[in-house]
């Protein structure tokens, strides 16, 4: 999206072709396209207007409530931060003092707009002119223009004097392709990881694959889930560093957080016998490398040393993990298998895997499920030879 066609959604005629996209949400592509020519908008604005009220259904889930007020591109949105994560590292942040915040690579401000709904100025930096305009209509559209300062500028060369904290969030995209390296980002790698070093109060926001090789030392990795899907590590720097490893399990409507598991990240957990449960963590304890310290919680250890299911003997309540009563042992054979599941009489099979090279599509047409009951089955590794462990969720 270009700046003018920016300038265009945020005046009068694109305030109208905006609410005429909205009104035509249930219609197709194509019966929408010409109910908005028909009306009379301009061909481009009536795109821009459409795509935009695609892109803001899809922003519910991050935006909540305010989905319906903001302006978007593809890109920005995939990489904005769901505003659970961002309300909670801006109350964060807050708690810490921080006065005033540098979001260098803002996207379309929703940390910006976090940190300032939180008491906290923020000066946001966004090098693309319409991603910045586009930032600047999302702070005034939410009554936040006056605490969010935005300025279109390359983040490098921003003097940050004023700024008691910094948040970077690397772009994620080169060539139109995501990349996963944080080291093909940008900003340059060697500016992001150089950044507490002029703003000790640093906080990166990196994607949850993230080597843990590449943090700074002594600061603090936090992996983030929602509703039990990994959707980003955080760097803690500076006196902003807590722990060495945190994992921080949110729910998707932003209430009753679980309380983070922490550790160093670098224990190793007990190894032994299949117990009568199994518990899959959730995966920011997994990418936290807590497992041990969640093994801890529950009394667990592991049946492989390099598989991350925690087996224990007796049930214990957890909300760090899902747990599944194991029933069978079995090795993985397709007609052992496909005989056990049809004595059983189960026909609805729900598949996990850790540590197996099966693909759980192709099982499951193999295994010619029938019969009324469900169950689960985890294939995995014992002892490095391949294993199935049936049972059920409880």
């Amino acid at each position: 999206m270009d700046l003018e066609l920016v300038d265009a959604l945020r005046g009068p005629a694109g305030a109208d072709a905006l609410a005429a996209a909205a009104a035509l949400a249930d219609r197709d592509p194509l019966s929408a396209a010409a109910a908005m020519r028909a009306a009379g908008h301009p061909p481009a604005l009536a795109a821009a207007a459409l795509t935009q009220a695609d892109l803001r259904r899809r922003a519910a889930g991050k935006f909540g409530p305010d989905a319906g007020r903001l302006l978007y591109t593809r890109a920005g949105l995939e990489q904005a931060t769901r505003r659970v994560v961002a309300d909670r590292r801006a109350a964060r942040l807050a708690a810490d003092g921080v006065r005033r915040l540098a979001d260098l690579g803002c996207g379309l401000g929703a940390d910006a707009l976090a940190a300032a709904r939180a008491g906290i100025a923020v000066l946001a930096v966004e090098a693309d002119p319409a991603t910045a305009a586009l930032a600047r209509h999302n702070a005034a559209a939410l009554g936040l223009a006056g605490a969010v300062e935005v300025r279109c500028a390359d983040a490098t060369a921003v003097d940050l004097a004023g700024c008691d904290a910094a948040f970077c969030d690397p772009a994620r995209r080169a060539g139109g392709r995501r990349v996963h390296d944080p080291r093909a980002g940008s900003p340059p790698w060697g500016f992001v990881t150089a950044l507490a070093d002029r703003v000790p109060r640093t906080v990166l926001k990196l994607a949850p694959g993230v080597d843990h090789d590449l943090l700074p030392p002594g600061a603090e990795g936090e992996w983030v889930s929602v509703g039990g899907d990994l959707v980003e590590a955080a760097v803690w720097c500076g006196p902003l560093a807590r722990v060495p490893r945190r994992a921080t399990l949110l729910p998707r409507d932003g209430g009753g957080a679980v309380p983070a598991l922490t550790g160093s990240g670098a224990r190793t957990a007990p190894v032994g016998a299949v117990g009568r449960y199994v518990y899959d963590p959730d995966p920011a304890v997994v990418r936290a490398h807590l497992v041990a310290e969640f093994a801890d919680t529950v009394g667990g250890r592991l049946a492989d040393p390099r598989i991350a299911y925690v087996h224990t003997d007796s049930a214990r309540h957890t909300p760090y993990a899902r747990r599944i009563a194991v029933t069978d042992v079995l090795p993985v054979a397709l007609k052992r298998l496909r005989a056990t599941l049809r004595d059983r009489g189960i026909g609805q099979l729900e598949i996990m895997k850790r540590g197996s090279p099966l693909d759980p599509h192709t099982l499951r047409r193999q295994l010619r499920l029938a019969g009324p009951h469900a169950a689960t089955l985890i294939l995995t590794r014992v002892d490095e030879a391949p294993t199935a462990l049936l049972g059920h969720p409880g």
